[in-house]
């Protein structure tokens, strides 16, 4: 679709100066930095039983990606970042108009704004690359192609708007319909989450990993909202809800960040979207944790310009042990 060969891109040799760069992976920096800033449907779901973590490590290997490959994506991942930061924080606790889309969920300017400024970044680094955003769908003139960048601008829009700041900006990056790249920003605590395929995760370029956690009477666990769970969902969460040690509400997205960094034992949504969960996978399983749907099968997805958006039930656990026994009480079959 483009005179540009994406063998040309990816032959780019990755920025060194950025934070997040492969330079600055191991380095240990404060938790805390300051981002440089950047000027600037059509889903189908398939589940495949759940692989295990030590088949991941060599995911990046199966897909036939290199270390290079991978830092420039991540390269280019970290620009969508800062650049969509750029636009949240202009925005946040600010007055704008709120609108509600189809779904009555609501949409902002600055949902809109940072998806259009990473959807330049991609456009430029990227040509070939497919486009999936939660605002504007699929973008890409191919009706399918190799990789497509899955962005959600702003995942807790119902946080933003209210000025809490545990919502986050999700971004993804699908090579054959599995994330290979996964981003989870907190763009006002500045915090940043990157996993890659067969590294392991970081939190503002410092390892973290998950906590154990062997029984479920032990664990915390995240929900968004228990208003969000309907019919049966809604009764196989109240198991599982009914047997943990201590229930907590309201982070979206950000609890997944906790989880991976050893903070939260689990994680149960229902409904989620593509846009809503793909980022969240590499994290996850960077960190030594577990993601998959309620029957335990791994989150797989193809995307093109015929497929639409569909709701997934998510769960996800920082121990292994935590995540069976919640499939179990879940009982969703």
């Amino acid at each position: 679709m483009f005179s540009q060969s994406q063998s040309h891109f990816l032959s780019t040799t990755p920025s060194k100066s950025h934070p997040f760069s492969r330079a600055s992976f191991f380095t240990r920096t404060s938790p805390f930095l300051s981002f440089p800033s950047f000027k600037s449907p059509l889903i189908s779901l398939q589940t495949k039983p759940m692989t295990s973590i030590s088949q991941l490590s060599n995911h990046a290997d199966y897909l036939s990606l290199n270390d290079t490959q991978l830092d420039r994506f991540v390269d280019v991942g970290n620009k969508l970042a800062d650049a969509a930061g750029d636009v949240i924080r202009n925005y946040f606790r600010k007055k704008f108009e709120i609108l509600d889309k189809e779904d009555l969920s609501p949409v902002t300017i600055a949902d809109q704004a940072a998806e259009e400024s990473m959807v330049s970044i991609i456009l430029e680094n990227f040509p070939s690359h497919a486009i999936f955003g939660e605002e504007k769908g699929w973008r890409c003139k191919e009706k399918s192609t190799d990789y497509v960048w899955v962005l959600d601008p702003i995942d807790g829009t119902k946080s933003f708007i209210t000025g809490k700041p545990v919502f986050g900006t999700l971004i993804a990056l699908l090579k054959e319909g599995k994330p290979i790249l996964g981003i989870i920003d907190q763009p006002v605590l500045r915090e940043r989450w990157i996993g890659i395929s067969g590294r392991k995760s970081t939190l503002n370029g410092q390892e973290v990993a998950t906590r154990t956690c062997m029984e479920l009477s032990r664990a915390y666990l995240y929900t968004t909202s228990p208003h969000l769970f309907n019919g049966d969902a809604e009764e196989a969460f109240a198991r599982v809800r009914d047997k943990v040690k201590v229930p907590l509400y309201g982070c979206d997205c950000y609890a997944y960040a906790l989880l991976a960094s050893g903070y939260v034992d689990l994680v149960i949504e229902s409904g989620l979207r593509p846009y809503d969960f793909l980022a969240l996978i590499p994290v996850i399983e960077g960190a030594g944790g577990v993601i998959t749907d309620w029957n335990g099968h791994q989150l797989d997805w193809k995307a093109s310009s015929d497929s639409r958006p569909t709701s997934f039930n998510v769960v996800a656990a920082g121990d292994k042990q935590i995540h069976q026994q919640a499939l179990d009480v879940l009982q969703w079959r």
